[in-house]
């Protein structure tokens, strides 16, 4: 079973470029990393502050390694994070 991860990151106004680039640093390293299998950001064209990133990683402990991860570290904590208005997050898990 995989472990699904649904985030929801509202950037502060004006900061939208500030996450959309974070955002695009963090996902080919967050790609590559052993437990990842699926990894996609989107950015809601109605609303261009609000960026969905769907994940799905191999386990709990995958989602884990991630989070403690030197590039989320850097994009993730240090870039985004600081300038979001709301961040909301969603654990599922996938059946069969």
């Amino acid at each position: 079973m995989g472990f699904v991860v649904v985030a929801t990151w509202t950037a502060e106004p004006g900061k939208e470029e500030v996450v959309r680039d974070a955002i695009e640093k963090l996902t080919p390293a967050s790609r590559a990393e052993p437990g990842n299998q699926f990894y996609q950001a989107y950015q809601d064209p109605s609303d261009p502050s609000v960026f969905r990133l769907f994940e799905i990683y191999g386990d709990e402990e995958a989602y884990a390694a991630h989070g403690a991860s030197p590039h989320f570290a850097e994009y993730g904590l240090g870039q985004a994070i600081p300038v979001l208005a709301k961040r909301e997050r969603a654990f599922y898990e996938t059946i069969g």
